[in-house]
């Protein structure tokens, strides 16, 4: 049985089948593996291949999210405790390297690790030693460690939020994952994948899809990626009557469809990763920018006489501006047919990365109505990081009134 098979990966895209060469050449030596690419890419499959086709196959294989666990007890959780180290530590416990000694363990969102566990993380891949919380003794595992992240770790070393000692350790074998708009051949078969399965486990006939809504599921950016396409296949399965699907019935399940796939700086690979901070506000801008040149266009035709200012006008552009509440309301500047409306609508937004990643957190925030996991879904970024630039920007509830 081939990998592909034995794993149910799905693709024949020249990027993936790289990904898949290195980690099964990688996998019967010790080395540290690091693999990094877009949330909802299906990274979590290469620490499965690399263990099961490892001499540790026989061994216990431990999958950790480092982005789950509070900041508290993540060096307990990975390392274990004494009896009596912290509150509530009623017993000793063994931690995940203990547990995995002569296995795997694969770290997943590495980046989220507090500066502390790094040091200890560090220590573990160069003597193998680990000491546990509450503990003097020294001890020591044999724990072959992959790690995954869709975080730039070179920009995070650059800012001080990660030890470069430990990404040099960590990217002894980098393996880069896809993200779905540069596997286009491969999205109708995962499609059809998703949809057959859905249909099996609930009785039900198969969706198929017509060539206008291949063509758009082909086109669509996908910044989910894989984790998204199968939600929509999902949800196009359960909730349609009708078995064949076209594109207006594929639009009304992808957000913002009509646009343009986003130019940004290339990112895990050539791609992007909207993970980063760095990619939302990208999106802004580029939403922005396309806005922008709408309502240059609407005044030039006012100017011209071609058009008379209404309500709609003014209502639209108001929503198109409304993730950021900085800025100005059009009702008024639309009928102005100078070109100084559009400078000062651009003035009136926020210039740098901290303002807009700002204005950003507090626009999910609002439409999740508060609740801090939806926001995190919104901005494409893990809970912890969302809860630390809360902190950091001093957000509270008078800026979601």
């Amino acid at each position: 049985m081939s990998v592909k098979q034995r794993f149910g990966i799905i693709g024949t895209s020249e990027a993936m089948e790289r990904a898949l060469e290195i980690a099964l050449r990688v996998a019967s030596t010790d080395l540290s593996v690091l693999i990094t690419g877009e949330s909802g890419v299906g990274k979590e499959f290469f620490p499965q291949i690399i263990h099961s086709y490892s001499p540790r196959k026989h061994n216990k294989y431990i999958a950790v999210n480092c982005g789950a666990i509070p900041e508290g007890t993540i060096d307990s959780e990975l390392f274990g405790h004494e009896k009596g180290a912290f509150t509530g530590a009623i017993d000793s416990r063994k931690g995940y390297f203990e547990e995995a000694d002569g296995g795997t363990i694969f770290l997943d969102e590495v980046a989220e690790l507090p500066l502390s566990t790094q040091v200890r993380l560090l220590r573990v891949l160069q003597t193998g030693e680990f000491i546990r919380v509450g503990s003097a003794k020294v001890q020591k595992t044999n724990v072959r460690v992959v790690a995954a992240t869709n975080v730039r770790l070179q920009e995070a070393v650059a800012s001080g939020r990660f030890r470069e000692d430990l990404y040099y350790r960590l990217n002894t074998v980098p393996i880069v994952v896809p993200p779905l708009r540069e596997r286009v051949e491969d999205i109708y078969m995962l499609f059809r994948k998703f949809a057959s399965d859905i249909a099996n486990q609930y009785r039900m006939p198969a969706i198929t899809l017509d060539p206008s809504a291949r063509m758009a599921i082909e086109q669509y950016p996908w910044p989910g990626n894989v984790r998204q396409l199968k939600n929509v296949a999902e949800q196009i399965s359960a909730i349609e009557e009708q078995r064949t699907i076209t594109a207006d019935i594929v639009a009304k399940y992808l957000p913002a469809m009509h646009r343009s796939p986003i130019i940004t700086e290339s990112g895990f690979g050539g791609g992007h990763n909207y993970g980063d901070e760095r990619e939302i506000l990208y999106r802004i801008l580029f939403d922005m920018r396309n806005d922008i040149s709408e309502l240059k266009r609407m005044v030039t035709e006012l100017s011209n006489g071609n058009i008379k200012p209404n309500v709609s006008h003014s209502r639209g552009l108001n929503e198109v501006y409304g993730l950021l509440p900085g800025s100005t309301t059009i009702d008024e500047t639309v009928t102005d047919t100078e070109s100084e409306d559009v400078t000062e609508i651009m003035r009136n937004t926020p210039q740098t990365k901290d303002e807009m990643l700002r204005e950003a957190i507090v626009s999910a925030l609002k439409r999740s109505n508060g609740k801090r996991k939806e926001a995190a879904q919104l901005l494409f970024m893990s809970e912890r990081t969302l809860y630390r630039r809360i902190k950091e920007f001093g957000i509270d509830e008078k800026d979601l009134s």
